[in-house]
């Protein structure tokens, strides 16, 4: 059952993710669903990239891989980001399961 805030290309391996990012919170974390989308919240003020580097580690950290696997496509100066994440499916995937639940 495909959900809207992710999806999974294979002949690429790689994951999209849809995620609404909250900066200046107390701590990193993944909060639930919001609007559709995953939100995560980031201890890291929205300047001089801090926010989007913290969520890249903690993203990074979360699928258990290198942070050049983890990038942000679009949204670096907003709120929503679609980020992407080059890895192995079943990994990938299963990891992806365990996110709102983490």
């Amino acid at each position: 059952m495909p959900e809207s805030w992710y999806r999974y290309d294979a002949d690429r391996s790689l994951l999209t993710l849809i995620l609404h990012v909250q900066p200046n919170a107390k701590r990193t974390e993944i909060v639930g669903l919001h609007g559709g989308h995953l939100k995560v919240r980031v201890a890291a003020p929205a300047v001089e990239n801090k926010a989007n580097e913290m969520l890249a580690g903690f993203l990074a950290d979360k699928f258990d891989l290198p942070g050049g696997r983890v990038m942000i496509r679009r949204g670096s100066h907003g709120r929503t980001k679609t980020v992407e994440i080059y890895g192995q499916a079943a990994s990938l995937l299963a990891r992806v399961k365990i996110l709102l639940h983490s």
